[in-house]
């Protein structure tokens, strides 16, 4: 299964794309798509829409995740955030991918094994997790980190599904 982690922003959104078979990961690709700072909102907006869209192209994935952002203290900075964030979702969702969402602290703990981790305790697991992967960005890294939850949310609901309360058991998953 090939997924897409986006970490939105207004100025970059970090992706990540990924494969995932089991509990096995393979780093694919990642980077930023940045808008330009001095251009009015909707112009912005269109930026990140056609680059997570290229993006989409390029990489083909078959599902995405976006990391949910929390309020901050400006609401002028909470509400164009929250404008990134629906690009976010609806381009990948406009390519017919199901697009889930998790909080940081999820991400972290799944990353990591502590909600509370912080951002290199993030990129030092990104690196044992997907070795020879070459981060370029820390939002690139966070995007890797929210591609990599969903994998292993995804293969956890798969086996539930599969009735096995053993994830060894299922033959040929190499959980």
């Amino acid at each position: 299964m090939r997924v897409l982690g986006l970490d939105p922003g207004l100025r970059q959104t970090g992706w990540g794309v990924i494969d995932a078979e089991g509990n096995h990961l393979k780093h694919v690709a990642n980077g930023v798509v940045v808008s330009d700072g001095k251009a009015d909102l909707a112009e912005r907006l269109l930026q990140l829409y056609r680059g997570i869209g290229e993006v989409v192209a390029a990489y083909q994935p078959e599902t995405a995740a976006v990391e949910v952002t929390l309020a901050n203290k400006n609401p002028s900075s909470t509400l164009k955030l929250g404008m990134a964030r629906g690009i976010a979702l609806l381009t990948p969702a406009l390519g017919g991918l199901s697009v889930a969402e998790y909080l940081p602290m999820i991400v972290k703990k799944a990353v990591v094994g502590t909600g509370h981790a912080d951002k290199h305790q993030v990129a030092m697991m990104i690196a044992r997790l997907l070795p020879g992967c070459s981060v370029a960005a820390a939002d690139a890294a966070d995007a890797l980190a929210v591609a990599i939850c969903h994998a292993h949310h995804v293969s956890t609901r798969r086996r539930w599904s599969a009735g096995v309360a053993d994830p060894l058991a299922i033959p040929g998953d190499r959980a």
